[in-house]
């Protein structure tokens, strides 16, 4: 069942262009990350869909319910994890997150037990009465989904959630998320940290300049990728020009000495795995090999050729 549905948004601010008919949709119980470059749309598609900005042209639905016509009843349905920390620091969670509880129209018992299975979700019940000013920025983090987790949201919108976090809290907010979307919620996560995305992402939507560039799972976008596979040839003698002269399938992509001691390393891009044997042996004919590794192309090679490497600031 198709949870979320973004259909040609349009979003400007002033002459700026933010977001120019992003289309996509989440299915209830999917985790969909949200991938692209400072500046490319993600928390302007993120504020659309959380009702807290209107787009131009184009609509949303959450869990059927259209963003536009009903924007109060699309907030019942959603738990928003901002970029920037929604706490009240001066307080502690449990009073963080009755607060919360409050304002989602939970009260008395009801409020209380939302609150406890909350902390008990991100790993904080030991922490429940300590005031949220001492925590580390893990801590907080995880702090932040659980307040929107509360009403057991059927959609959850995640905006960077793991900046800044240690190893363990990443873990932790890794794996909530992921049991979020076994228990059949629709999950729609924005980051920069491709590790992530390939690791938790059913399907992945890629945006840039306010346009969709490329969508699918991880495997079928690294499986688009230019070439089958990178190979980093060390060796000890410098090999000859055009030592690849002629091998079809494989491609020299870059050649430099090592920095901290004597060697050269060697880039070769190949069409497809079985050619590294062969790469391999015409260059032990040359010269003396002393590494080989394999590299396979992963997200952050198909994000680099498609938004490219220029700075986003």
């Amino acid at each position: 069942m198709t949870a979320v549905r973004a259909a040609g948004l349009r979003l400007r601010y002033g002459q700026r262009t933010a977001l120019d008919g992003v289309s996509f949709e989440v299915a209830a119980g999917e985790v969909v990350g949200l991938l692209g470059p400072n500046g490319a749309g993600k928390t302007s598609t993120l504020s659309i869909l959380a009702t807290l900005r209107s787009p131009d042209a184009g609509d949303a639905e959450v869990a059927g319910v259209s963003v536009r016509r009903d924007p109060a009843r699309v907030r019942r349905l959603l738990g928003l994890v901002p970029q920037s920390l929604a706490l009240y620091p001066t307080l502690t969670p449990l009073e963080n997150l009755r607060c919360f509880a409050g304002i989602l129209g939970l009260g008395g018992r009801a409020a209380r037990d939302a609150a406890m299975r909350a902390l008990d979700l991100v790993g904080l019940t030991e922490r429940a009465t300590d005031v949220v000013a001492t925590f580390s920025g893990g801590m907080q983090r995880r702090l932040n989904l659980g307040c929107a987790l509360l009403h057991r949201p059927a959609v959850l919108l995640l905006d960077e959630p793991t900046v800044g976090v240690d190893p363990q809290s990443l873990e932790r907010i890794l794996e909530t998320v992921r049991d979020q979307a076994r228990g059949g919620t629709a999950v729609l996560y924005s980051t920069h940290r491709m590790d992530e995305a390939e690791r938790l992402c059913d399907h992945v939507v890629l945006i840039d300049h306010g346009r969709v560039v490329a969508a699918g799972t991880p495997a079928e976008l690294t499986g688009s990728a230019d070439g089958g596979a990178q190979l980093v040839v060390v060796t000890r003698e410098p090999l000859p020009d055009g030592w690849l002269a002629g091998f079809e399938g494989a491609r020299a992509v870059s050649a430099a000495p090592l920095a901290s001691a004597r060697g050269q390393r060697y880039e070769i891009a190949i069409d497809a795995l079985p050619l590294a044997a062969r790469v391999l042996e015409r260059a032990a004919a040359e010269a003396d090999v002393l590494e080989l590794h394999v590299q396979r192309p992963d997200l952050r090679d198909v994000f680099l050729r498609l938004t490219g490497r220029d700075l986003r600031d």
